[in-house]
C-alpha cells in the first residue's frame, strides 16, 4: 500500500489522487490534479491536535475515531465511484495515520490503494529538487506590451520547451495583470504547479520563460527557479511602440472600466497624481490608445531600469527588420528571431 515518491508521481498517472488531509491544507497546497476528501474537517482537526499535545495521543486517537467513524461509509463510497478499475492514490501531510488508516478502509472496501511514502511533505521535496535541476534557461524580455505571452506561445507551437509561469500565476504581471484571470493559487500551490508543468520537460533542452519579478501578482516564483533566472541570457525584443500600444488596447480593451481605473488607482503614487486623473478620464471615455500610451512611459521606465541591473554580456537586444505592420506578423517574426539568436549563441545561452 505504501508507495515510494518517485512510483507514486510518475507511474500510473491516469489514477485519481486523494488529498485526505483538512480542507484548510488542501487550500494552501496541494497534488495539481488531487481531490480533498478529508478525514477531519478543519476545527476537527485543530481538535485532535490540541488533545494530541494537551492530553495525550490515545486521547486524541479515540476522539479522531468519534469524528471518523459516522464518515466512513461515505468515504470508502466515494473513493470507490472515483477508482480507475479498483486502483486509487492517496496522501496526507506524513504519509502517516490519516492516509494510512484511509488505505485500510479502501481496502476493505476492495480498492487497490496508493498510498504516498512520506507524504505531500515528501512530495514537496521531489518538487523542488525538479525545479532545482539545471535547466537551459533563457528569458524573453521586452517593454509592456511587447506580446511576450503570445510570443511563448508561438514558440511551443514551433516545438520549444516553453514555461509560461503568467499562465500559472493567473496573473499578466502589472498592476492590471490579474483583470479578465481567474483567482490566483497561493505561492505554495504555484510551487506546484511549476513542478507539474516542467515534470514532462527535459532539463538538456532550451526552457523558454517571460522576464519576471519575483512576484507574479501576489504569487512568488520559487527562488531555485527566479535566481537562475536572473542569471540567464535577457533576449530583449524591441517591439514597436506603435503595436504595443495597439496591442494593449486590444488586450484590455473588453475588461471592466472600472476594474482599469482601480489599478490605475493602485499605481496612483508611483504614476503621479495629475497623469493618473487623466488617465481615468480617458477610461471613462473609452479613449484606452491614449490611457496605454501614458502607461507605457511608466511602464518602460520601471522595466528599463529593472534590466539595467543585468550583466550586459547577458543581454541579447533583437530589432525587427524590416519592421512589422501587425501584431501577428511581430509575434511570428519575434518568435524566429530568438531561435536564431539562439542557435547563434550556442553555448553562450
Amino acid at each position: 500500500m505504501l508507495t515510494p515518491p518517485d512510483q507514486f508521481l510518475y507511474h500510473e498517472r491516469d489514477l485519481p489522487i486523494l488529498d485526505v488531509r483538512s480542507p484548510g491544507e488542501y487550500a494552501a497546497g496541494h497534488l495539481p490534479g488531487a481531490q480533498n476528501l478529508p478525514l477531519f474537517t478543519n476545527d476537527e482537526r485543530a481538535e485532535v491536535g490540541t488533545l494530541y499535545k494537551q492530553v495525550g495521543k490515545n486521547e486524541a486517537l479515540m476522539r479522531g475515531l468519534e469524528f471518523v467513524g459516522p464518515k466512513m461509509a461515505m468515504f470508502a463510497r466515494h473513493a470507490t465511484s472515483l477508482a480507475l478499475e479498483g486502483r486509487i492514490k492517496l496522501y496526507c501531510w506524513r504519509g502517516g495515520q490519516r492516509s494510512q488508516s484511509m488505505g485500510w478502509l479502501f481496502e476493505k472496501a476492495g480498492l487497490q490503494p496508493r498510498v504516498l511514502q512520506g507524504g505531500y511533505r515528501q512530495f514537496r521535496r521531489s518538487a523542488r529538487e525538479r525545479i532545482s535541476l539545471p535547466w537551459k534557461i533563457a528569458v524573453v524580455g521586452g517593454f509592456t506590451g511587447s506580446g511576450k505571452t503570445e510570443i511563448l506561445r508561438a514558440l511551443r507551437q514551433m516545438g520549444e520547451q516553453v514555461l509560461d509561469l503568467e499562465g500559472l500565476a493567473h496573473h499578466r504581471g502589472s498592476a492590471f495583470g490579474a483583470i479578465g484571470q481567474p483567482p490566483q493559487p497561493s505561492t505554495e500551490q504555484f510551487l506546484n504547479l511549476i513542478w507539474r508543468a516542467l515534470d514532462d520537460l527535459d532539463p538538456g533542452r532550451t526552457l523558454w520563460v517571460e522576464d519576471e519579478s519575483h512576484l507574479v501578482g501576489r504569487a512568488a516564483v520559487p527562488d531555485e527557479l527566479f535566481n537562475p533566472m536572473r542569471e540567464a541570457r535577457l533576449y530583449f525584443l524591441e517591439a514597436p511602440r506603435a503595436l504595443r500600444v495597439v496591442h494593449l488596447t486590444a488586450l484590455y480593451g473588453v475588461e471592466s472600466r472600472a476594474e482599469l481605473a482601480a489599478a490605475v488607482q493602485r499605481i496612483q503614487k508611483r504614476l503621479g497624481g495629475r497623469d493618473a486623473a487623466e488617465c481615468i478620464a480617458q477610461i471613462e471615455a473609452g479613449e484606452l490608445a491614449a490611457v496605454a500610451e501614458r502607461l507605457l512611459h511608466y511602464y518602460d521606465k520601471q522595466y528599463a531600469h529593472g534590466a539595467g541591473k543585468r550583466d550586459p554580456e547577458r543581454v541579447t537586444h533583437l530589432r525587427p527588420e524590416p519592421e512589422p505592420t501587425s501584431m501577428a506578423q511581430w509575434v511570428e517574426q519575434a518568435a524566429q528571431m530568438l531561435i536564431t539568436a539562439r542557435n547563434q549563441l550556442g553555448s553562450k545561452i
